[in-house]
């Protein structure tokens, strides 16, 4: 598609450029929780009560939770829970997607002029790696973060799940498209709490289709689409379309016949890309749904 290149005016360029560059020191340099909450309180315009607040002023506790809760440490996110995950990077990684998930409920998030360029910025500390060029929309879901390794000139839609539970490789020029999502982790289905986690590989150009599911382990090779809709339970091979759900391949892209494989069902090698399950450090287990999982007639138990 032909765009059209669009700029603000240089005046409000540079407000955005200096502020970016501003909160990117600041994440750098000062201590995480407090830069993401004074960032936060200042994105919803909260900045004076939230001075009063940490000033020691008596504010009324609905207000005093509000302004407490820019605190990244104030609040309890999803993946605490998950006893797989090392628990000093989740603790780093809590901060950064704490403003990222913020800033996206912010008014400023509607601006792409500032909202891609700062979207661009937190990657760049969130991700273990984070190429240059970036094009991130609104309402990314990110689980971890630190599990992300992302390549060059990656498109990522509005409203795609991005899960890093396990280990998620992006390579250059990739295009996710919108309500899209990529799984890196699945549930046994008999115990729900067991689960496993996986590194799924999306290769360079790579495009995913709208409303997409790309199971955990999956990979999709080089210059391979999955259309609108379609489900992955196994590894699309480079060059080719696949669709359906399951997936299989219908398709391959005009020119790419003679160095492509044959079409068909997707070889299914997610088991080859299963992590190994470690739980870093003591903890206190709980099962959250508290089911009996006794078939009909075992008295092993």
């Amino acid at each position: 598609m032909t765009k059209r290149h669009v700029d603000v005016p240089p005046e409000t360029q540079a407000t955005i450029d200096e502020t970016i560059e501003h909160i990117d020191t600041r994440l750098t340099e000062e201590d995480l929780a407090s830069t993401v909450a004074e960032t936060l309180a200042d994105l919803f315009g909260d900045w004076d009560a939230y001075k009063r607040y940490q000033n020691g002023e008596s504010v009324p506790p609905m207000t005093r939770i509000r302004l407490r809760s820019y605190d990244p440490q104030n609040a309890l996110i999803e993946t605490e829970h998950w006893a797989e995950q090392e628990l000093s990077a989740l603790q780093e990684t809590k901060c950064l997607r704490y403003l990222w998930e913020g800033f996206d409920l912010s008014p400023l998030s509607n601006n792409l002029a500032f909202a891609l360029p700062f979207r661009q910025m937190l990657a760049n500390h969130l991700f273990a790696e984070a190429g240059e060029g970036l094009r991130l929309f609104g309402n990314i879901k990110i689980q971890c973060g630190h599990n992300i390794h992302m390549g060059d000139n990656v498109v990522v839609h509005n409203d795609v799940l991005l899960d890093d539970r396990g280990k998620l490789s992006i390579g250059d020029r990739v295009s996710i498209a919108d309500r899209t999502h990529v799984h890196t982790h699945a549930h046994d289905t008999v115990d729900q709490t067991d689960v496993t986690t996986y590194e799924t590989i999306l290769e360079d150009d790579v495009r995913l289709g709208y409303g997409s599911m790309i199971s955990a382990g999956c990979r999709i090779e080089r210059n391979a689409m999955v259309g609108a809709g379609a489900t992955t339970l196994g590894d699309a091979p480079a060059h080719h379309i696949v669709t359906g759900s399951p997936a299989k391949s219908v398709k391959i892209k005009p020119g790419w016949e003679s160095v492509a494989e044959d079409l068909g069902p997707l070889p299914d090698n997610r088991e080859s890309r299963r992590l190994p399950t470690e739980f870093p450090e003591s903890f206190d287990e709980f099962d959250e749904f508290g089911r009996d999982l006794s078939p009909p007639g075992d008295v092993s138990g």
